[in-house]
C-alpha cells in the first residue's frame, strides 16, 4: 500500500493566512508610548489566529517571551528597565488611574484560559496584577469564547490602550484586529459567519479597497493546481 502524506497549504510567512487572504497589504505599525510584551504559551505561538502574534507584528517593539514549564523565563528577562510592571489579568486589582502609559510595561498573558492562570500564578511576584473593567461581546469570532465576559489577548489591550487615553493607537488595532478575523474565518470557508462579521465590523469604512483586492478572484499559483491525472 502506498503512503500518502498531504502537503501543508502554502501560507505567508508573516501573517500566517493562505496566500489567497494574506492580510499584509492592510498592515499598519503601531507605535505608542506603552511598551507592550506578551508572555505566549507554546502552543499558542504558531496557531494561525493567535492574536498574540497579532500585537507581535503590529508593534515593532513588542516582545514575545515563551511559557513552557519546562524552561521559564526569569523577571530580568521580561522586565523593561525604568518601567513599572503591569500583568493583565482578571483577577488583579483595578488598574490605578492617572498613570503615564511611558512609564508602563504590559504583559499580556496569551493561551487558553487555563494557561493564562498558571502563568498568572507563576509571574505573580514580578509586577503588579492588573484587571480592567471590559464590557460588551467578543469579536474574536475565530474561537468560541466559553463563557461570556472573556476576551481575547488583543481585545483586552484594546481596553487597556482605552484605559490609559491612547485612540490612535486603540483604535489602529481594532482595525487590524478585525481584520484579522475575517480573513481567518474566510480562509477557512465559513463564508455566511464571515459576512455577518463583516456587517458589523469597522473594516468596511477602515478598509474598502483591501476587501475589494480580497473579494477579487485571483488566479491559482502553479502549486496550488491539481496535478494531472
Amino acid at each position: 500500500m502506498r503512503s500518502v502524506v498531504l502537503k501543508p497549504s502554502p501560507r505567508c510567512a508573516r501573517c500566517q493566512l493562505p496566500p489567497r487572504w494574506c492580510v499584509c497589504g492592510g498592515h499598519q505599525d503601531i507605535r505608542c508610548p506603552l511598551q507592550v510584551d506578551l508572555l505566549v504559551s507554546l502552543r499558542e505561538r504558531f496557531r494561525p489566529s493567535s492574536t498574540g502574534s497579532l500585537i507581535g507584528r503590529l508593534f515593532p517593539n513588542s516582545r514575545q517571551h515563551i511559557w513552557d514549564r519546562e524552561r521559564l523565563p526569569t523577571r530580568e528577562q521580561v522586565a523593561a528597565p525604568g518601567r513599572d510592571l503591569w500583568i493583565l489579568h482578571p483577577h488583579g486589582r483595578p488598574a490605578p488611574e492617572g498613570v503615564d502609559p511611558a512609564g508602563v510595561q504590559v504583559l499580556l498573558l496569551d493561551g487558553s484560559w487555563s494557561e493564562t492562570s498558571a502563568m498568572a500564578r507563576e509571574v505573580l511576584p514580578w509586577g503588579r496584577l492588573v484587571s480592567l473593567p471590559m464590557t460588551g461581546e467578543s469579536r474574536y469570532w475565530l474561537r468560541a469564547q466559553q463563557e461570556g465576559g472573556r476576551f481575547s489577548t488583543v481585545e483586552a489591550l484594546l481596553f487597556l490602550l482605552d484605559a490609559f487615553g491612547l485612540p490612535a493607537a486603540r483604535d489602529t488595532l481594532r482595525v487590524q484586529f478585525e481584520l484579522h478575523v475575517y480573513a481567518g474565518l474566510r480562509s477557512r470557508g465559513r463564508i455566511d459567519v464571515a459576512e455577518e462579521f463583516l456587517e458589523s465590523s469597522i473594516i468596511k469604512t477602515a478598509l474598502p479597497e483591501l476587501l475589494a483586492q480580497l473579494h477579487t478572484r485571483r488566479p491559482r499559483e502553479p502549486s496550488d493546481r491539481p496535478p494531472p491525472r
